[in-house]
């Protein structure tokens, strides 16, 4: 069902790879906290070590512009090792659409 493009807008996928590890989802999930980046559905799992998750996040709200919020999860993804992405979402769908 597509997504009315004003709430699209104002959301995004963030996808997070790489080896398992305690503390990732906590990581990511601190740095949308501390800019009130609401998280709306998230998605994780583990295939043989490898770590993947998916969050579908509100970024109307955030104190921070969207682009400092990429340079804050890229960041995060050197510290962590591990590679974590941000697309709006309507980019996301355009690119991945059927």
């Amino acid at each position: 069902m597509p997504t009315p493009i004003d709430q699209s807008t104002n959301r995004a996928i963030i996808t997070v790879l790489g080896s398992d590890r305690s503390g990732i989802v906590a990581a990511v999930a601190g740095v949308l906290a501390a800019d009130d980046v609401n998280i709306l559905d998230i998605s994780q799992t583990i295939l043989q070590g490898i770590f993947t998750m998916t969050m579908l996040v509100d970024v109307e709200g955030a104190k921070v512009e969207f682009s400092e919020l990429q340079s804050k999860l890229d960041e995060l993804s050197h510290d962590l090792g591990v590679q974590i992405t941000m697309q709006r979402e309507e980019v996301f769908r355009y690119m991945y659409r059927l």
